[in-house]
């Protein structure tokens, strides 16, 4: 049995250590299932204050047979990240539906937004939103797994096909260009292997040094 004054001390101390324990980071997931697309599943979890993970699975290109799962592990810079959680906020935390319900819409994937803080959370599965502020998480993230995925490509060529990564680099080059890329740092290391590479050709290897030095696109 515990004494009195034993047993205070255990609450005191019980509750300045509860009290002195740091709060989990607000953390925003958001998930894709397409079938028959490319990749036709990924999610995306990042937390405020700076780590993210990337999953997908799905064929690596339209002529693959193979189907494999990519698990990636990045930081996004303070001003995605600034964006993408003041974007949650106006749109509610998607506490409320957020699906437009409007009939004869293509379908364009099964997406799904969630947040959650210390003190709220909420969740929405939608196919097409007309919140403004979902409209435009929604092709950031995009934008992010597009950037994900060549470097997903770019990791399997560099292991195995050497001589396809000048072509696949070319495509990021077209996309970044046209502002449809989002955070290429984001694959920075796996760039940063192609540019040391000295068995890649000196083209290809200027083409992974010109998008690591293009501005982010915003």
């Amino acid at each position: 049995m515990l004494r009195p004054f034993q047993l205070a001390c255990l609450l005191v101390f019980s509750s300045v250590l509860s009290y002195s324990q740091p709060e989990a980071a607000p953390l925003l997931t958001f998930s894709v299932d397409f079938p028959d697309s490319q990749p036709e599943h990924y999610s995306i979890r990042i937390q405020s204050d700076g780590p993210a993970h990337y999953q997908s699975k799905g064929r690596l290109s339209a002529d693959s047979d193979e189907s494999d799962n990519f698990d990636f592990d990045f930081t996004l810079a303070a001003e995605t990240r600034k964006r993408i959680f003041d974007l949650a906020a106006k749109a509610g935390y998607f506490q409320k539906d957020v699906d437009s319900r409007h009939k004869g819409l293509a379908f364009t994937g099964e997406k799904t937004l969630s947040y959650k803080d210390a003190r709220r959370s909420g969740e929405s599965t939608y196919n097409y939103s007309a919140n403004p502020a979902v409209q435009e998480l929604t092709s950031l993230l995009q934008n992010l797994s597009a950037t994900l995925e060549f470097g997903r490509r770019l990791q399997y060529d560099h292991h195995y096909q050497k001589l396809a990564l000048d072509e696949e680099l070319k495509r990021m080059e077209e996309m970044a260009h046209t502002r449809q890329l989002t955070e290429v740092a984001a694959i920075q290391p796996i760039l940063d292997e192609i540019i040391a590479d000295q068995s890649v050709i000196n083209v290809t290897r200027a083409r992974a040094q010109r998008l690591l030095e293009r501005p982010a696109a915003h």
